[in-house]
């Protein structure tokens, strides 16, 4: 199976879209933004002139975003968020009201999607900005088409995926999950000595998508003494890792596959039941990128019958929802949705969130801003 055209995980070297020219530049970013002064009147009592005060910068806030609240952080100052949930419009109507309809920016996570529809009902916005790694969740096209800037967390997240992929992969092969299990339950006095486990080191390992999140497992992989190979959507001239233009061919070649790629339409169930039976009976499979990537219930199969050695899943099909099929088994470990919440993390994004809309709101460039090869 051939995968040519499947978006790396957030990795690029081209504009999505050129950034937006605004009609009207700010001075000042503050709590409180100012017009210019008005003329003195020479009869005044000699005080200075009255300020007049600009309207904060309206921006549609989808949900409120999971990141701020998880560290107790308030929404920043000097913006007006437009709260749906607030509101006793129904969505439709809540959309279509003045206020609304001068939204400039839109704020949004993973699992609230921006559509073409609602960008066409929304023509001021020039602005998409996402707290998620994904962008399945917009209609970048739309975006092009309508010369609306992307943003998204960038390289925030990078190193707490990698860490977390790294962490399940141990996980499995030496059976940690299931050997804690073991002990909680008192069979280790009472049934003797647990199951032999695997080391990584020497492993052939196959990263699917090697983009910012993708190098970084890579990495980590190599540090640990694997051998790396990939799959992209096109070979990286910058790396020399072994590269692998079938996904189902790197799999022949690997004891263990980590996904890190995005989740589009190329992607969707590209990690098939050929790709599975390719990697085997002993090899594993790790997923950090989206649930979708994989065909969950080839998998599911597979692991229950004994055709493929293990999974170390941090996404699902159907979140929350998980195959009950996968809650019996040791060479599994799971973990619900969770590689990019860390404090750092999450204090980073919130920061990234902020200088995304000040740079917006100021006509600057964008620190974040999504990139398409």
């Amino acid at each position: 199976m051939t995968v040519g055209h499947h978006m790396d995980d957030v990795d690029s070297s081209t504009s999505l879209s050129p950034f937006p020219k605004q009609q009207q530049q700010n001075s000042s970013l503050s709590t409180t933004q100012f017009d210019s002064p008005m003329a003195a009147d020479p009869e005044s009592s000699g005080g200075p002139p009255p300020l007049r005060r600009r309207a904060p910068r309206c921006v549609l806030l989808l949900r409120h975003p999971p990141h701020f609240t998880l560290i107790d952080r308030p929404l920043p100052d000097g913006f007006r968020f437009l709260k749906p949930w607030e509101s006793p419009l129904p969505f439709d109507d809540f959309l279509a009201s003045d206020d609304v309809r001068s939204a400039e920016a839109i704020l949004t996570s993973q699992g609230v999607p921006v559509t073409a529809d609602m960008l066409r009902r929304l023509p001021a916005v020039r602005l998409v900005l996402t707290t998620s790694a994904g962008l399945n969740h917009i209609d970048l096209a739309e975006c092009r088409r309508r010369g609306v800037a992307v943003a998204g967390a960038g390289e925030v997240y990078s190193e707490e995926v990698a860490d977390l992929a790294i962490g399940l992969l141990i996980d499995v092969l030496r059976k940690v999950s299931a050997g804690d299990r073991y002990v909680r339950r008192g069979s280790w006095s009472s049934e003797g000595e647990f199951a032999l486990g695997s080391k990584l080191g020497g492993k052939r390992a196959g990263v699917v998508g090697l983009g910012r999140i993708g190098l970084e497992v890579a990495k980590r992989l190599e540090a640990f003494g694997c051998t790396v190979s990939y799959n992209s959507r096109k070979k990286k001239p910058y790396v020399l890792y072994p590269f692998y233009s079938d996904v189902r061919e790197l799999a022949t070649n690997c004891d263990v596959l980590v996904i890190c790629c995005g989740l589009n339409e190329q992607t969707h169930h590209m990690i098939n039941r050929e790709v599975l039976l390719a990697l085997g009976k002993e090899g594993v499979i790790v997923n950090i990128g989206r649930g979708s990537i994989i065909d969950e219930k080839e998998m599911v199969q597979l692991l229950v019958q004994g055709e493929l050695g293990g999974a170390g899943l941090d996404v699902f099909e159907n979140e929350p929802k998980v195959p009950e099929e996968l809650l019996a088994l040791d060479n599994v470990v799971l973990s619900p949705h969770t590689a990019v919440f860390t404090t750092e993390s999450l204090s980073e994004l919130c920061d990234l969130v902020v200088g995304n809309l000040e740079a917006f709101f100021s006509d600057k460039p964008l620190l974040s801003p999504v990139l398409d090869e």
